[in-house]
């Protein structure tokens, strides 16, 4: 999570100076990659030990605690393929800061859900409610703040350059779109029960049947397009630059 700090603070950085450029994503793009491998080590570690250690018999269950890590994990897989199309073409500028403000906000996000006991999880520490409260107002504070300025500063921002309906840049934000739906659908799967019992105390438990529907529909065309990725050039429609 702390590294995805590093590129939250660029990305407001970016925004109070008025200017985002190739160089920028060339920096960003490290640190992104740095988190994003930490963050992924450490997913695949709890998976192998709640299957082999804890012999729980799965290694995905949907847990709340496991969304919390997961949310950040797509928001900043998509940030590295964002920055990436910034640093070769500048194009998605403005949509490259806001996935770097929005990765650190959801990790924020998760430290709270983990760590204030306000969703039930066989992974979620101890509840202490002053500690929860403490985060919160770390997370309305930053991210508040970031998104605050983002909204005024943002549409200053130079839109960046065009690109070809066919080609890398435009396969990459269709990867861009289902990594984005998807967060948001498990964003979604893990707040809408806690929303419902606070406004109604109605208490439901949206799990695995829910989540393994959803993202097999919205992965089968990201693996469908995959392949053909790499073979598509930058800024042309043509396949393997002929």
């Amino acid at each position: 999570y702390v590294g995805f700090s590093v590129c939250f603070s660029f990305a407001v950085a970016a925004l109070l100076e008025g200017r985002i450029d190739a160089a920028w994503a060339r920096w960003v793009r490290p640190w992104t990659l740095a988190a994003w491998t930490c963050l992924t080590l450490g997913i695949a570690m709890g998976s192998y030990w709640a299957y082999y250690e804890l012999g729980w018999g799965g290694w995905w269950f949907w847990d709340p605690v496991e969304n919390a890590s997961f949310m950040p994990w797509l928001a900043g897989t998509a940030l590295l393929h964002s920055a990436l199309v910034m640093e070769k073409r500048e194009a998605l500028k403005i949509w490259t800061v806001l996935l770097a403000i929005l990765t650190f906000s959801l990790s924020l996000m998760g430290t709270f859900l983990v760590r204030s006991g306000v969703l039930t999880s066989v992974h979620a520490f101890a509840s202490d409610p002053s500690r929860g409260v403490f985060i919160l107002c770390i997370l309305l504070f930053f991210i508040g703040g970031a998104l605050s300025l983002f909204a005024l500063r943002a549409p200053k921002l130079a839109a960046g350059g065009l690109f070809a309906p066919i080609s890398r840049e435009a396969a990459l934000v269709l990867n861009n779109l289902i990594l984005t739906v998807a967060c948001g659908t498990v964003l979604t799967g893990t707040l809408y029960p806690l929303l419902l019992e606070t406004l109604t105390g109605d208490k439901i438990s949206v799990g695995p049947p829910f989540f393994n529907l959803t993202f097999s529909l919205l992965m089968a065309p990201l693996l469908v397009i995959v392949p053909f990725g790499p073979l598509l050039s930058w800024k042309r429609g043509d396949l393997l630059g002929a």
